[in-house]
C-alpha cells in the first residue's frame, strides 16, 4: 500500500491533482459554462494540434537537442498540404493530388526539413537553438514564396474535412490521432534502446560517446523524427481549421511550456510524453476557464509564459541535482541494457 501511495506522490503527479482542483472549481463557479461536455469536447480537440506540436519537441529535447523551427514547420506543412490538393495546372484546370499522396509529399517535406536541420547541427556543429531559428526563419520565406503572401484557399472536399472531424464518442478524430502518436513516441522513448540512448544523450553526450553510442546519428534522427511529427500535424490543422499564414508561431511557446512543466510529472527530471499530455491540458483547462469567466482572451500567452519560466526553473534545478557520478551511472546501465 506505502509503495503504492509513493507512486502517486505529489512529486510525480501534482499536475494531476492541479488539474482535479481546476475543474472542481470552475464546476462551482460556472456550472452551466464550463461542467459539460461540449467544453470537454472542445478543449480536447482544440489543443490535439498544439499537443502534437509538443510530442514532436519530447524526442530531440530527450537528447538535449533544440528544434524552433517546428512551428514554422507545422505551418508550412498545412500551407503546402493545401495547396497540393488545390493545385491547378498552367491553364488554370485542377489537378491537385489525391490525399494521400498529398499528405505523404508534405510529411517526407517536414521530415526533409528536419533532415537539413540535422545536418546543420551534425556536420556544421551550429548550436541546435541556433540552427533551427535559422532554419524557421527560412521556412518562414518558404511559405511568402509558396503563397505570395496570400490567404490559400481551403480545401473544400469532405473527405480532406472528415480526416480530423469525423467523430467517435463525442470527439473528432483530431484526438485520436494525438493519442495514437503519444503512444507511439512513449513506446520508443520508453521501451526501445533508441529511447535508452536518447536519455542517455541528453544526460551525457560525452560519456554516451565513449560508451560507444552514435550520439551525432541519434541527433540527426531525433530532428528528422521532430520534423516528420510536426508535418503531420500541419496535414491534421489543415483539416481542422484550414490554411492560416500565421498560426504556427503562436504555438511554439506553449509547446515548450508542455513539455518543460510534463518534465517535472510522472518522470520527473526528465522529458516525457503523458507528463506533456497532461500539461497541456492542464494549462488549457485553466485557460479555457478563466476564459469563460473573464472573457479575457490575453490569458493565454499569460499562462504559457508563466509556465514555461516555472517549469525550466525546476527542471534545471532537478536536472543540477544528479551528480556527474549519477550521470555516468545512468549512461552505462542504459548502454548494458541496449
Amino acid at each position: 500500500m506505502r509503495a503504492f501511495l509513493k507512486k502517486l506522490s505529489i512529486e510525480r503527479f501534482s499536475g494531476l491533482y492541479i488539474f482535479a482542483l481546476l475543474i472542481i472549481i470552475f464546476s462551482i463557479w460556472m456550472p452551466d459554462l464550463f461542467f459539460s461536455m461540449a467544453t470537454l469536447h472542445s478543449v480536447a480537440s482544440d489543443k490535439s494540434i498544439s499537443a502534437m506540436l509538443a510530442l514532436s519537441l519530447v524526442i530531440p529535447l530527450s537528447c538535449g537537442t533544440f528544434d524552433l523551427s517546428v512551428a514554422a514547420n507545422i505551418n508550412f506543412s498545412t500551407l503546402l498540404v493545401i495547396k497540393l490538393i488545390n493545385g491547378k495546372n498552367e491553364n488554370g484546370i485542377a489537378s491537385g493530388l489525391s490525399l494521400p499522396v498529398a499528405i505523404l509529399v508534405t510529411v517526407l517535406v517536414a521530415s526533409l526539413i528536419g533532415f537539413v536541420n540535422g545536418f546543420i547541427v551534425v556536420k556544421l556543429k551550429v548550436s541546435s537553438f541556433i540552427a533551427t531559428l535559422g532554419t524557421a526563419s527560412i521556412i518562414a520565406a518558404m511559405m511568402v514564396v509558396l503563397t505570395g503572401n496570400r490567404q490559400p484557399l481551403p480545401a473544400v472536399s469532405s473527405a480532406w474535412k472528415s480526416i480530423s472531424t469525423t467523430q467517435f464518442l463525442g470527439f473528432q478524430s483530431v484526438v485520436f490521432y494525438m493519442l495514437a502518436i503519444a503512444l507511439i513516441v512513449w513506446f520508443v522513448l520508453d521501451h526501445t534502446p533508441t529511447g535508452r540512448y536518447l536519455f542517455a544523450i541528453g544526460s551525457n553526450p560525452d560519456a554516451s560517446r565513449l560508451s560507444g553510442v552514435r550520439v551525432d546519428a541519434y541527433i540527426w534522427m531525433s530532428l528528422v523524427a521532430s520534423g516528420a511529427i510536426s508535418g503531420l500535424a500541419g496535414v491534421f490543422y489543415g483539416s481542422l481549421a484550414g490554411p492560416s499564414l500565421t498560426y504556427g508561431g503562436g504555438l511554439l511557446l506553449p509547446a515548450f511550456a508542455a513539455v518543460f512543466l510534463g518534465s517535472t510529472q510522472i518522470a520527473p527530471g526528465r522529458f516525457n510524453v503523458w507528463g506533456t499530455v497532461l500539461s497541456i491540458y492542464l494549462l488549457a483547462t485553466g485557460v479555457k476557464g478563466l476564459q469563460l469567466a473573464t472573457d479575457v482572451q490575453w490569458l493565454s500567452p499569460l499562462f504559457s509564459g508563466v509556465a514555461l519560466i516555472v517549469a525550466v526553473s525546476v527542471a534545471l534545478n532537478r536536472q543540477n541535482s544528479l551528480t556527474e557520478k549519477k550521470r555516468r551511472k545512468l549512461v552505462e546501465t542504459v548502454v548494458a541494457g541496449g
